[in-house]
């Protein structure tokens, strides 16, 4: 019986193709591994905001700590950063603390300052409770604290009339849940650099965002201890989660 030819080339000849393909691909992996090994190890370089940088269209999460601002006068700054922060009696959301997380928010207060007279606080905030109040007239518009909520939330572009920037705003009730960490924005350096020093001199020990323990390393304030662990590369103790570190060899 005559069997056709095959189109497939002999046995040998697949078995040495094979044969070839599989150690090509062995020592491929092994030169990889030999420069992956000899690839001096440097550090890293990293970007973490702990839930803290949110977008202003964001919903603040409830229970968390928040970087936001707060526009004054500059002597409303110095008894502010001394003293405190007091609430407003009234307002759009009733009695609190007026804060945003948008900068640009900030800036536009106090609404009759002189660009000179004008200075926007950097706060470390927790949130607590949040409520958010996303139309004129809601029910709990002024009345939120009463139902248990610590912060109320007007986020960007939601229509309000009493928001005619559309830019992002929160209430917080108790005055106590909000620390000044720095100055994001000062009419001058001489004013810029006293308000930094006012803020240095009245650290009361540990702010209220380390509250939950912070990493001694890394130094983040949310979540629970990390794992610290010697560098690899220099045997410096490091931390996972720190933003940034450079072997010192």
């Amino acid at each position: 019986m005559h069997h056709p030819r095959s189109s497939f080339p002999p046995y040998n000849e697949v078995q040495t193709r094979s044969h070839f393909l599989f150690t090509w691909k062995r020592n491929f992996k092994e030169i990889r591994r030999k420069r992956m090994a000899s690839i001096p190890f440097y550090g890293w370089e990293a970007y973490y905001d702990e839930d803290r940088h949110l977008q202003a269209d964001q919903a603040p999460k409830s229970g968390r700590l928040y970087t936001m601002y707060h526009g004054t006068t500059v002597q409303t700054a110095r008894l502010i950063i001394t003293t405190g922060f007091r609430q407003s009696a009234d307002g759009m959301l009733g009695a609190g603390v007026y804060v945003s997380r948008d900068q640009k928010k900030a800036e536009r207060y106090p609404l009759r300052a002189q660009h000179t007279d004008r200075v926007v606080l950097k706060l470390s905030v927790d949130c607590g409770k949040v409520k958010r109040i996303d139309k004129d007239n809601h029910p709990l518009q002024k009345t939120w604290h009463n139902q248990g909520y610590d912060t109320a939330w007007v986020p960007p572009n939601c229509g309000m009339k009493s928001v005619p920037s559309g830019l992002e705003e929160d209430c917080v009730y108790d005055p106590k849940r909000i620390e000044v960490i720095d100055i994001a924005l000062a009419p001058n350096t001489t004013i810029l650099n006293e308000l930094k020093q006012l803020i240095t001199q009245n650290k009361k020990g540990p702010s209220n965002s380390n509250a939950l323990g912070a990493c001694t390393v890394c130094k983040l304030k949310l979540g629970p201890a990390h794992i610290i662990q010697p560098c690899w590369g220099c045997g410096q103790n490091v931390c996972a989660l720190l933003a940034k570190h450079e072997c010192n060899r």
